[in-house]
Parts: C-alpha cells; sequence; structure tokens
C-alpha cells in the first residue's frame, strides 16, 4: 500500500524507452496503472523507441498475452489522470510533432521529468 504524507499522494516516475516491439512497454504501462491503484501520481517519460507508444494507431496491434493489450494499457493510464510526456528531441528525429500524437500525450522535454524527481518521486525504467 503507498504511503502518503501531510501534502498528499506521493509521485513516480516511468521511463519507457523500448517501443511497441518490445514487453517492456507492456510490462511498465501495467506497473504505471498498478502505481495509480495504490494512490500514487504517475507520469511517464517517453524517450528513444519509446516516443512510439504515444503516436496514434501504433499501439493497437499491440498485445502482449497475459497482459490487457497496450493500447487498453495507454488509454486506462491517460483516464485515470496519468501524466504522458513524449522526448522532444525524440520525436524530432523521428518526424513527429503533436498531432501525431494520441490525446493526452505532451512533446516536452526532460524539465517536467527532473522537476518530479527533485520533489521526491521514485523512479522505474524500463
Amino acid at each position: 500500500m503507498a504511503t502518503t504524507s501531510e501534502q498528499g499522494p506521493r509521485s513516480m516516475v516511468i521511463m519507457i524507452s523500448h517501443g511497441i516491439e518490445d514487453e517492456r512497454s507492456t510490462i511498465g504501462l501495467t506497473i504505471a496503472n498498478g502505481s495509480i491503484t495504490s494512490g500514487l501520481n504517475v507520469a511517464i517519460f517517453l524517450t528513444s523507441n519509446g516516443v512510439d507508444l504515444a503516436r496514434k494507431a501504433a499501439a493497437d496491434t499491440t498485445h502482449v498475452h497475459p497482459f490487457e493489450p497496450l493500447q487498453s494499457l495507454l488509454h486506462d493510464f491517460l483516464e485515470r489522470g496519468g501524466m504522458l510526456w513524449a522526448c522532444a528531441p525524440c520525436c524530432k528525429s523521428r518526424g513527429y510533432q503533436q498531432e501525431n500524437l494520441i490525446d493526452g500525450s505532451v512533446i516536452t522535454g526532460a524539465s517536467p521529468m527532473l522537476a518530479e524527481i527533485q520533489g521526491g518521486a521514485a523512479t522505474l525504467s524500463f
């Protein structure tokens, strides 16, 4: 069970550098959703091939059994208030602009992630 301080729920930042072709992206999103369920504020920072997770329709065909389909995990994460950040240089190198990404994702530099970490967020990397 997640602990809370007097200031509210704790935070977690999960960095995902693997895309739709790798089961680690599914595992990272599964843990992100579980972390929200346990009361944490969760942000995912997508970097390298991970930015493909935010590209429209990219996750629609990925399903690593026995986990939920990747598209469902992304939808649930965003619906439950998770923040989905896509690395700006990684998007630029792939030619992705904001209109290429799913609703709820944000192209950004590392500053928001680093601010969460400086504020005491726990971190995981996949």
